[in-house]
Order: structure tokens, then C-alpha cells, then sequence
């Protein structure tokens, strides 16, 4: 699975993307920022308020307890505003 980290999250985790292989146990986009959390201190530090992040799974958004599996790429962002 691809994943893409933009805006703060990229400079938090240090990284725009990369390359993972989940385990099995990560069924959901919950499950999936549960385990990145646990990859290292920038990673905690990128998802240490998970209600704050937002998900996209294949370019569409997706909720905490949407799956993941299946999908190709995921890309997490901070709320975006504008106009």
C-alpha cells in the first residue's frame, strides 16, 4: 500500500510517501493510524490527535472505520480551508 502524508503531517513524519505492507490485523483507517502511530516518535507525533487528521483511501475520503482493505493508496491530510 502507497501511503501520501501532506502539509503538516508530511513535516511531522518527515516523508511525502512511501511503501508498507500492513499486518493483517489492520482492517481500518483507525486500525491503520494505530499502527503508524507506533512506528516511531514522528509518526505518534503526526497522528497524536487522530480526530484531527483526515483520510483518503484510492483519492476518496474515508472515515476512521472505513476499510482498508483493497486499496492501493491511502493519504492522510490536516483539515483543509480556504475559499
Amino acid at each position: 500500500m502507497k501511503l501520501v502524508y501532506f502539509a503538516w503531517v508530511r513535516e511531522r513524519i518527515g516523508r511525502a510517501e512511501e511503501e508498507i505492507d500492513p499486518p493483517a490485523e489492520v482492517e481500518t483507517v483507525a486500525d491503520l493510524v494505530t499502527w503508524l502511530s507506533g512506528r516511531g516518535e514522528n509518526y505518534a507525533h503526526a497522528f497524536d490527535n487522530p480526530g484531527v487528521v483526515r483520510a483518503a483511501l484510492d483519492r476518496m475520503h474515508a472515515k476512521p472505520e472505513t476499510s482498508v482493505r483493497g486499496a492501493r493508496e491511502a493519504a492522510f491530510f490536516p483539515p483543509m480551508t480556504g475559499g
